[in-house]
C-alpha cells in the first residue's frame, strides 16, 4: 500500500472514509454490520494479543481478561456512519501511526469475514482510505452533522422518524445518553452546543432536506 505524502499525526482529528470498490456494496446483512462494528472496538486497541476470529472463540473468562488488559489505544471515536457501500469515521489519532495500523487491521481483517462468507476473493475496498485533516470547530459540526444525516441524504431512509432510529451511525448516542456505541469522544462536539442535545438535534435536522437536494444534484451532475 503506498506510503502517504503527509502521515497522520497524532492527537488531531480527522475525517476518515473508505467505499467498496467500484461502488460495490460492503454489507448485505445486519450481520455484516454487526460484524464490522464489532471489529472496530476489538481493533481500535493496538495490543491485541489474538485476532479476533480466534478471539471469539476463547471462554468469556479469557476474553474478559483481554479486553481488562488492553490499554493501548489507538484512536478515539468522535462520530461514525455505516452506508452500504461506504462508511465515514471522524476520529482523534492516539499512537502514532494509530490510524493507519487500525483502519489497515481491522479493515483486513473484515475483508476476510465477507469474501469467506460471500464466497468471493481479492480486495473488497478501494486501495486507500481518505483522510481530511479537520481544522476547526466549525468544520467539526459541519462534518459530523454530514455523516449523520448520510443515510438520508442518499435514500438508505426515507423519513427522518427512520434517521433517528437508523441504527449504524452515532446519531442516536448523541441523542440519548443511555445509547452506548463506538464514540468515546461526543463530548467533543456536544459541549460546542453546550451540552444541549435538543440544540444538537436542531442544528443536525434543520440541514436534512437542503443536503438531500445537494445529494440529489450531485448524482444527476454524475450521470
Amino acid at each position: 500500500m503506498p506510503i502517504r505524502k503527509i502521515p497522520l499525526r497524532t492527537g488531531y482529528i480527522y475525517h476518515i472514509f473508505n467505499r467498496g470498490i467500484n461502488h460495490a456494496p460492503i454489507f448485505y446483512s445486519k450481520r455484516d454490520y454487526q460484524r464490522f462494528t464489532n471489529l472496530i472496538s476489538y481493533y481500535r486497541w493496538g495490543n491485541n494479543p489474538v485476532k479476533y476470529s480466534r478471539f471469539q472463540t476463547l471462554s468469556d473468562e479469557i476474553k474478559n481478561e483481554i479486553i481488562q488488559n488492553s490499554k493501548e489505544k489507538l484512536v478515539s471515536f468522535i462520530s461514525n456512519c455505516l452506508m452500504p457501500n461506504h462508511f465515514h469515521f471522524v476520529m482523534r489519532q492516539e499512537k502514532e501511526n494509530g490510524i493507519s495500523y487500525f483502519v489497515n487491521r481491522f479493515l483486513a481483517a473484515y475483508t476476510k469475514f465477507f469474501n469467506t462468507k460471500y464466497k468471493r476473493s481479492g480486495p473488497l475496498f478501494e486501495n486507500r482510505f481518505k483522510a481530511v485533516l479537520v481544522e476547526t470547530d466549525e468544520q467539526l459540526i459541519h462534518l459530523v452533522r454530514y455523516i449523520h444525516l448520510n443515510p438520508y441524504s442518499s435514500g438508505v431512509v426515507k423519513s427522518l422518524r427512520d434517521l433517528l432510529s437508523y441504527p449504524w451511525s452515532s446519531l442516536q448516542e448523541y441523542l440519548d445518553p443511555q445509547v452506548i456505541g463506538i464514540c468515546d469522544e461526543k463530548e467533543i462536539v456536544l459541549k460546542l452546543f453546550k451540552n444541549n442535545r435538543e440544540a444538537f438535534k436542531k442544528f443536525t435536522l434543520d440541514q436534512a432536506e437542503y443536503q438531500k437536494r445537494l445529494d440529489k444534484i450531485k448524482h444527476l451532475i454524475q450521470e
